[in-house]
């Protein structure tokens, strides 16, 4: 997973919690979650109008 192991993983999570404090991860994990789902609606739409406009050609 991008050459990252489980050391890293702790140490980038340890620091993310330094960062933000610990009642801020769900709401940042929640953002990132919408956000996730609202892109892979937008390329879902996008293809699914190309595909539409090459059936019509």
């Amino acid at each position: 997973m991008f050459g990252l192991g489980i050391t890293e993983l702790v140490i980038i999570l340890v620091i993310v919690v330094v960062m933000f404090g610990a009642s801020k991860l769900p709401q940042i994990g929640k953002g990132v979650g919408e956000a996730i789902t609202n892109f892979k609606n937008a390329t879902s739409d996008v293809t699914d109008n190309l595909s539409d406009s090459k059936t019509e050609k």
